[in-house]
């Protein structure tokens, strides 16, 4: 029977280089794999083809030989094809073919164990709540964790004392299970061990073969200056511990500010209102406001203050959490109206709007003819 050119089973040019080779058979082993077409024998004669050409071509000696002399020359050197070889010159496509279908050796050609190695820990989340303060000046805060632990007994081996694991029966020890698939074998992970190769016969009876306890930690979090609502801090170690002598995970603390009664935090600046009375603000003043920390700052209100008029005092915002630098403070002036006046106090304001032309008792009719004036004006 007529054998078809290795170049034109892998769609190829004669010139093609290894890596275009390897694509190639790539890209044909993903479409005619019998796992992805079970049953169709047609696709397991194209993978055969494909898998025979491409052990020819991607063997440097191999494909001169055959560009030479074709078919024939590597019959002469026991080169037979699918037909009368063995599966063993499968071995080097585990590069190509090895984590495509989620099986190590494809072919089945290798027999060294595939256990399965140390697995980190789970990590840990904690959420932990300060106050405003405890952000800008950090803190120190005691956390308690009741987190799983390694067993005391059998140091996490899951072993009763004085035994000892045996070989898995069902893998032999391997890790894996082969199944035959047509012309070939493949190798998956054993259900019975989990890929370990070994299984427990004799659990340990205090943990009862899990290799863990619970176990109570009590931590000291030391938390920085400068931190922010949902920041995290992030403690290496202190997570779940790991299967087969994995190092633990980690754990994660969340931190939630809450809010403040007077600052409000934008950022690293910090946001006030603070209230003047009319007096105060009509021939100013100079008012003692607090600070984050329990200090205090002089703030001076110059004559004829506004409500919603804004005050900057540089340096007196949260510390930036990296340079330490801290933000500002923006109070915004609140004026307060007098209420319950006494009637010497009504005649003193009377007094004084006279002075100043006002006439509280009749409308005033200004107000529309100031507001033109001002949209005339435009911005300044």
């Amino acid at each position: 029977m007529t054998r078809r050119d290795y170049y034109e089973i892998l769609e190829i040019s004669r010139n093609a280089s290894p890596e275009d080779i390897k694509r190639a058979y790539r890209r044909l082993a993903l479409l005619f794999h019998p796992d992805r077409n079970p049953g169709n024998k047609e696709a397991e004669e194209k993978f055969k083809e494909a898998s025979e050409a491409y052990s020819a071509l991607a063997d440097p000696e191999k494909r001169a030989t055959y560009d030479r002399f074709g078919h024939e020359g590597l019959r002469g050197e026991g080169f037979q094809g699918f037909s009368g070889f063995d599966s063993s010159v499968f071995e080097g496509f585990e590069d190509i073919l090895g984590n495509l279908f989620g099986f190590g050796d494809i072919f089945g050609g290798s027999s060294r164990r595939r256990r399965q190695s140390a697995q980190r820990g789970q990590d840990l989340v904690l959420e932990i709540e300060l106050t405003l303060e405890e952000a800008a000046t950090g803190a120190e805060k005691e956390i308690k964790l009741n987190r799983a632990g390694v067993c005391p007994s059998c140091r996490g081996s899951r072993l009763k004392p004085g035994t000892s694991k045996s070989v898995c029966p069902a893998c032999q020890g391997r890790g894996q299970v082969m199944t035959q698939h047509g012309f070939f074998t493949l190798a998956r992970t054993c259900s019975r061990c989990e890929g370990a190769g070994e299984i427990i016969s004799h659990p340990c009876p205090d943990c009862r073969g899990t290799g863990r306890t619970r176990e109570k930690r009590t931590l000291t979090v030391r938390i920085p200056e400068g931190v922010d609502d949902g920041s995290r801090l992030r403690l290496e170690h202190e997570g779940e511990p790991g299967d087969r002598e994995g190092q633990r995970g980690d754990l994660y603390v969340v931190l939630k500010v809450a809010q403040h009664p007077f600052f409000q935090r934008e950022e690293n600046n910090l946001r006030c209102d603070v209230p003047v009375s009319f007096t105060q603000a009509s021939l100013g003043a100079t008012l003692e406001i607090p600070l984050l920390g329990g200090e205090t700052e002089l703030l001076k209100i110059t004559p004829g203050a506004q409500t919603g008029d804004v005050i900057r005092v540089k340096g007196k915002g949260m510390p930036d959490l990296r340079s330490r630098r801290k933000g500002d403070l923006f109070v915004r002036v609140s004026v307060r109206t007098p209420d319950n006046l006494t009637h010497e106090e009504k005649s003193l304001l009377r007094q004084l709007a006279e002075l100043r032309g006002e006439k509280p008792d009749q409308v005033d009719r200004s107000l529309p003819g100031r507001v033109k004036s001002r949209f005339h004006e435009g911005p300044h």
